[in-house]
């Protein structure tokens, strides 16, 4: 039974991360602007185009579906033409695997960026990434898989995140959002905390509090959290890469070097 319910399985995760459209319906990311500003510990947001982007989507209600983490050269591994494999990224059918940045060229993305983060910080988040790799999605589970048929399931909002987080709870399926959140959560960086205020003695003054964090479980992070979280930047290739209006053509208009030459006044003669 183990077999058939794996080979069901198979299929069925084939079946969902099959596009259903050929590109996303935000702006591009440009392959050469990724490549220029991305670096290790960012985490990249990707609007998918596949069947369990769409309910992902439509469960979290965000424009992001799938992430996946930067680690830079920490795989050591490489793709036929030289590039290396930077990303690290939980798939259905693959379990985890590392991509290079070329994959997401093309698609609509954001970059979002940890703050703070030390040298040794980044290494033991990059190593917690590497050391998964190969980790795979429990197929058997088909329960974990069925939920994501209906592109929008009839499911209360409240309810919605916590569907996400229903299945097996084996630690090693591949869920995109989940595998990156053990990785933060690995080093303590917050992404979404439960934040606690704690009076210090006096309730009625407001300035004598304290904060304390508790870990969200990593089962209910999705992929807009990196998004949406205070502790990261967003970093817009586009506009690191010194993004200027006056230089765009638009159709119609003076080219940018006339409007910024003006033809110069003619000489007035006096009649």
């Amino acid at each position: 039974m183990n077999r058939l319910t794996q080979w069901v399985g198979g299929r069925l995760g084939r079946y969902l991360t099959r596009p259903i459209r050929n590109t996303s319906a935000g702006w591009p990311l440009d392959r050469a602007q990724l490549a220029a500003h991305v670096r290790a510990g960012d985490v990249l947001l990707i609007e998918g185009v596949s069947r369990v982007s769409s309910a992902i989507k439509y469960l979290t209600q965000s424009t992001w579906s799938h992430a996946a983490l930067c680690v830079g050269d920490a795989t050591g591994l490489h793709a036929p033409d030289g590039e290396p494999l930077s990303l690290i990224e939980a798939d259905i059918v693959d379990g985890v695997r590392a991509v290079p940045l070329s994959t997401y060229a093309g698609w609509h993305g954001r970059i979002c960026r940890p703050v703070g983060l030390a040298t040794d910080d980044l290494a033991r988040l990059c190593a917690f990434a590497v050391a998964r790799l190969g980790e795979q999605y429990d197929l058997k589970n088909l329960a974990d898989l069925a939920r994501y048929l209906l592109p929008h399931p009839p499911v209360p909002s409240r309810f919605r995140r916590r569907m996400l987080a229903l299945g097996s709870g084996d630690p090693t399926r591949a869920i995109c959002s989940t595998l990156i959140a053990q990785a933060f959560e690995s080093i303590r960086y917050p992404i979404l905390p439960i934040i606690e205020t704690v009076h210090r003695g006096d309730a009625s003054r407001a300035d004598c509090i304290d904060e304390i964090l508790h870990v969200r479980n990593y089962s209910l992070f999705v992929p807009r959290d990196f998004d949406v979280s205070p502790y990261f930047d967003v970093v817009k290739p586009a506009i690191a890469s010194g993004f200027d209006f006056h230089h765009l053509h638009w159709e119609g208009a003076a080219t940018p070097a006339a409007l910024a030459s003006p033809e110069p006044a003619r000489e007035q003669r006096t009649p």
